[in-house]
């Protein structure tokens, strides 16, 4: 056994083996600077602050794109499934989908809090208290997802009567909910461990686990909805068993891969037990990002009344466009996903000119996948809307509404960046406070009073309006908190 040599605090390393991609091919996976100690494999992450800027960050950001590029191919597919049922089972799952959403924000802004600790310790050299918030935050995680599975399953009912009193979208609605909403814990554990994942650099595991899922769920939605061979015909129950049992295998290869491969930091019981410093640092980040990432639910609730009024086939709309811009949008965050760890443990490790170096070119990179979003959203809206519906007036109606709003795409990735940079820096209110701008104190009064003066364009107008307000305000937020933060250093 080879004996640990003495090196400075903050070169020391944390324990366990795990994979990153090798910045000249991302199948490669390498081992970095391997050694064995008394409990295992050490590994140097020295490479978080000695790799070229641009290698790194795609390394760790390709994954992630690729794995959330297939989940919004899923989430539009599962769509395309469930629309060929009838334009009322899209709109019941339309209307389920903002608990979803809420779920899946809690979970991961959780997740984010967990995987800034972990990754701000381990540039510090505290490897203790990287296994510590490791730990607390699985436990945490747990907790979570058995409240959200009871208490979202219950308020269910009450919350479909809210948007629809047609019986038949309201049963389906019902049925789809309950059985994706019953399994929340499955989501918001595999969340975590993804999460711990991405804070060690190690996105393989991350995208395989995931990609994995989300080709189940498109394999078992025309079998489970429209029933093949001894596979009755379930509809929207079968879509429903469908998500859940895609939620079920990344869960289960996370447990898997813990169990044979190592984590990456060592996860104890004894560590579960909450310290108030981490419990606090975990939530310093994670209440504001789960409130960020649950702004969107509450948007589209609010923004499904304001169109709903006109019709109900702008509450379809809406439904499709949130799809389709959540296929927009996470390549953009699979962008600062992989630069949340990296931000991280540069600040922990005092790195000023690199955390530049870093905002600089993921900048460049969002701004990029923005701009081909808008092209494609102007260009070819009436191909685009004619994937989830035949009728006319729904495709003349939803591609007028994707041009309107493509609009505010590429400005909006300032805040993009400015929220996601402020995450990795422990600067949790911050980042809230421009989500809370873009989600809701601008769109929504914007939305309600367009909808008043020029109709249904109005509330499509909203969107670039607010993108543009919220981009102003988010670089004066920004600059003044990452200069603070440097002072720090």
């Amino acid at each position: 056994m080879v004996a640990e040599a003495t090196a400075p605090r903050r070169e020391n390393v944390p324990r366990h083996i795990f994979f990153i991609y090798d910045n000249r091919m991302l199948a490669e996976r390498a081992f970095y600077c391997c050694r064995r100690g008394k409990e295992g494999v050490k590994m140097d992450q020295n490479f978080m602050k000695e790799k070229k800027v641009l290698p790194l960050v795609l390394s760790m950001s390709l994954p992630m794109m690729l794995s959330m590029l297939i989940n919004s191919l899923y989430n539009i597919i599962d769509s395309m499934f469930v629309a060929r049922v009838g334009e009322k089972a899209l709109t019941a799952i339309s209307l389920v989908y903002p608990l979803q959403t809420l779920v899946t924000s809690i979970s991961v802004g959780f997740g984010v809090g967990i995987s800034a600790a972990v990754a701000f310790f381990l540039g510090m050299g505290e490897h203790k208290k990287a296994d510590q918030s490791a730990s607390e935050g699985l436990f945490l995680s747990i907790v979570h997802g058995v409240l959200m599975s009871v208490l979202l399953t219950a308020i269910l009912p009450s919350f479909l009567r809210l948007f629809t009193t047609d019986e038949e979208i309201y049963q389906m609605g019902i049925t789809y909910g309950t059985w994706v909403l019953s399994f929340s814990l499955v989501i918001s554990v595999y969340i975590a461990y993804e999460k711990i994942y991405q804070s060690l650099g190690n996105m393989i595991v991350p995208t395989l686990c995931l990609a994995a899922g989300c080709l189940t769920n498109i394999v078992l939605d025309p079998i489970l909805i429209f029933g093949i061979g001894p596979i009755p015909r379930m509809e929207v129950k079968g879509a429903a068993i469908a998500t859940v049992i895609g939620q079920i295998v990344p869960l289960v290869m996370y447990l898997v891969w813990h169990r044979k491969k190592g984590l990456g930091v060592s996860i104890h019981i004894k560590d579960m037990k909450p310290d108030p410093a981490i419990c606090g640092r975990l939530y310093a980040v994670g209440i504001p990002s789960s409130l960020t990432l649950g702004m969107p639910s509450l948007l589209i609730t609010l923004l499904n009344k304001i169109a709903g009024a006109f019709s109900s086939v702008y509450v379809l709309v809406l439904g499709v466009y949130f799809k389709l811009q959540t296929f927009l949008y996470l390549p953009a965050s699979g962008i600062v996903q992989g630069m949340r760890p990296i931000l991280s443990f540069n600040y922990g490790a005092g790195e000023k000119k690199r955390m530049k170096q870093i905002l600089s070119v993921c900048t460049g990179l969002i701004f990029g996948i923005l701009m081909v979003g808008t092209a494609l959203f102007l260009l070819l809206p009436e191909p685009i809307m004619g994937m989830f519906s035949k009728d006319g007036v729904t495709i003349r109606e939803g591609a007028a509404a994707l041009r309107i709003i493509s609009l505010g795409f590429v400005v909006s990735g300032i805040s993009v960046v400015a929220s996601g940079a402020l995450e990795a820096l422990g600067e949790g209110i911050p980042s809230f406070i421009i989500s809370l701008l873009r989600y809701l104190v601008l769109i929504v009064p914007v939305a309600s009073i367009g909808s008043r003066i020029f109709g249904i364009t109005g509330v499509w107008g909203a969107f670039p309006v607010a993108e543009v307000l919220t981009a102003a305000v988010s670089a004066g937020i920004f600059t003044a908190r990452y200069r603070a933060c440097l002072k720090r250093l």
